[in-house]
């Protein structure tokens, strides 16, 4: 087990994908950081020697199907299994076994859900947001991050089907380069090809 101060926080995940370059080259998403499309969502992922870190952000919309406060048992309940599902990522996205990667933390942030991580970039102030994101930072520490070939994401989209598509940005110590995940293309190649 690592130390917490060796591992990345979203910040450091930001800091390596701008200075890498490949936020500047980013799509409309860098004109629109927190553009709200249903179904969409946005993951940074850093790679140095010992962590494969993963910044996570989108609509609640695509995990709850409802983007507000939980209104009832009902609701209240499929926000706790979406928090317990999001905590256990290793379930979700799934780095090669090559690497020696184990979950080391997950941090989720999403002002409407009362949920604060570290970033605390919630939108709605007042409780009544119809509209809300969440953000999931996600930290493997890793024996051999470099070797990782590949991050499996098929377990997030058949865990979450009204997620179709997420922008990828990879910042690795070799290569930065972005992607597009889908449902019958979740596996986010570490190559770049």
């Amino acid at each position: 087990m690592f130390p917490p101060s060796l591992i990345p926080g979203l910040a450091t995940v930001r800091a390596l994908a701008l200075a890498a370059g490949v936020l500047a080259t980013a799509l409309p998403a860098a004109a629109h950081p927190h553009a709200h499309t249903h179904g969409h969502m946005d993951l940074a992922v850093a790679i140095d020697a010992q962590t494969v870190t993963l910044a996570l952000e989108g609509p609640l919309d695509g995990f709850l199907g409802f983007e507000r406060a939980p209104r009832n048992d009902a609701e209240r309940k499929r926000v706790a299994d979406m928090v317990a599902r999001l905590k256990a990522a290793d379930g979700l996205f799934q780095p090669d076994a090559a690497a020696g990667c184990r979950l080391q933390k997950v941090e989720l942030d999403s002002a409407v859900l009362g949920l604060r991580g570290a970033h605390g970039h919630g939108h709605d102030h007042d409780g009544k947001a119809e509209h809300a994101d969440i953000a999931v930072d996600i930290v493997f520490t890793c024996t051999r991050a470099a070797q990782a070939r590949f991050i499996d994401a098929k377990p997030l989209f058949e865990a979450y089907p009204r997620l179709r598509s997420i922008d990828v940005q990879v910042a690795a110590p070799q290569k930065q380069f972005r992607r597009t995940l889908g449902p019958r293309a979740a596996r986010l190649d570490l190559a770049g090809r």
